[in-house]
């Protein structure tokens, strides 16, 4: 059987450990050297950035997320022993893991750690669709006379190459097609490298639960159970039309899925439809002053995802849940697209404002969409507003001094309350 060590990178037939460095890092399947479509997904990866920028934390947990009332945006995995999970209220967390050091997101250290994986991917092929900072399908057929060896051999040498150049680890799927390289890179984390091949598709898939597929959440989740839907085994007692009958489209997603069908390619321009951030609260609150905070934290993180992308957006949307779980969503279109923070919270504040008092809520979001790239961005004044000029001039130097000494360099009051 095709074996590989992931340690020295040495090809070998069957075996528990390599024969080059005696390593047990080694990864075994019959179609190892033939399958291209790979998944890489960066482990724990604001918190690993955390420990390799702060060595002083590399035996404690870790978590990077906001106050007593935010959620948890990443754990590393000695806290994830202790049962702490990204999107768990913080107050949770803390009592899982009360002896866990608490960080704030510095996301221009978390864009420039990014920037210099994705520089390691595209020295493997050209064809690369991100997902998120940490994490991107790569499609490398045709690659290995390149690169004179199969893609199973490039990955393990960009696991390798991230670990000894920036200190960071990623964990590897591989396989024919896109759900099910994302499905093998959650197989075996952290510095896992795991292949599901061709032949084993089906039988892998049949016992495994539908949550295991990308996109469906807790209401898409209720809805197939209500069916009697739990695992891959119940969607092949479905005959396709009746899927899509009783789903829609997702039905016919559904039906090809079960059989581990995905005839998605790869695409390294998906454009980016949105950018957004939510916050669920520890216990609702009607507060506007706690409220306004979160507002301009979260168009502060929009604000830093469209510059780490060059993008900007023409609507800005603000989302609420209310205590008894309804949904508010308003959204209004800008007259010129933006990327400033100042400018998104303001619209976002003004939506806010709109509402009125039908709190207290639950949650809170705030989005930009209708994607365009920056260079369109913020190029007019406001006339209704003549000191938005001097506070995007503000915001564009804070931007470069956070840039070079931290994102804690500049802290605006209200990210205070």
């Amino acid at each position: 059987m095709p074996s590989l060590c992931r340690n020295c990178l040495t090809s070998f037939e069957a075996g528990t450990r390599c024969p080059a460095c005696r390593s047990p890092r080694v990864t075994s399947h019959p179609e190892l050297f033939d399958l291209t479509i790979a998944h890489m997904d960066c482990d724990a990866f604001y918190a690993s950035v955390e420990k390799r920028d702060h060595p002083e934390l590399a035996d404690k947990p870790v978590i990077i997320g906001g106050g007593k009332r935010g959620v948890v945006s990443t754990a590393c995995y000695i806290a994830r022993i202790k049962g702490v999970r990204s999107a768990m209220p913080m107050f949770q967390a803390l009592k899982l893991c009360p002896e866990a050091v608490v960080l704030p997101p510095r996301m221009s250290a978390y864009v420039e750690a990014s920037r210099a994986v994705r520089a390691l991917m595209d020295t493997l092929t050209p064809v690369i669709e991100p997902l998120s900072l940490d994490e991107a399908f790569m499609d490398l057929s045709g690659t290995a006379r390149l690169h004179g060896h199969p893609p199973a051999v490039m990955l393990a040498r960009l696991t390798k190459r991230m670990q000894d150049e920036l200190g960071l680890t990623g964990s590897v799927g591989l396989s024919h097609n896109k759900f099910l390289a994302k499905v093998a890179s959650d197989l075996d984390k952290p510095r896992g490298f795991s292949v599901i091949g061709r032949a084993e598709t089906v039988e892998f898939l049949r016992h495994k639960p539908v949550r295991l597929i990308w996109g469906i959440g807790p209401a898409a989740q209720e809805q197939l159970e209500a069916a009697g839907i739990r695992s891959f085994n119940d969607l092949h007692r479905w005959e396709r039309d009746d899927l899509a009958k009783r789903f829609g489209h997702m039905g016919e997603r559904l039906w090809h899925l079960a059989r581990g069908e995905d005839h998605r390619r790869v695409s390294p321009n998906e454009p980016v439809r949105s950018i957004s951030n939510e916050t669920t609260f520890f216990e609702d609150t009607s507060d506007p002053d706690v409220l306004d905070g979160h507002i301009w934290r979260l168009a502060e993180k929009v604000s830093s995802r469209a510059k780490a992308r060059d993008k900007a957006g023409r609507v800005v949307t603000l989302k609420l849940k209310r205590a008894n779980h309804k949904t508010l969503t308003r959204r209004v279109s800008l007259h010129q697209p933006t990327q400033m923070a100042d400018r998104i919270y303001r619209t976002a504040r003004r939506l806010f404002d709109d509402v009125g008092p039908q709190g207290p809520y639950r949650l809170i979001g705030v989005g930009l969409s209708d994607i365009v790239p920056a260079t369109d961005a913020d190029r007019e004044g406001d006339l209704l507003d003549p000191d938005a000029e001097k506070r995007a001039r503000a915001e564009r130097a804070a931007d470069k001094i956070r840039a070079r000494f931290g994102d804690e360099a500049i802290v605006k009051g209200r990210s205070l309350r």
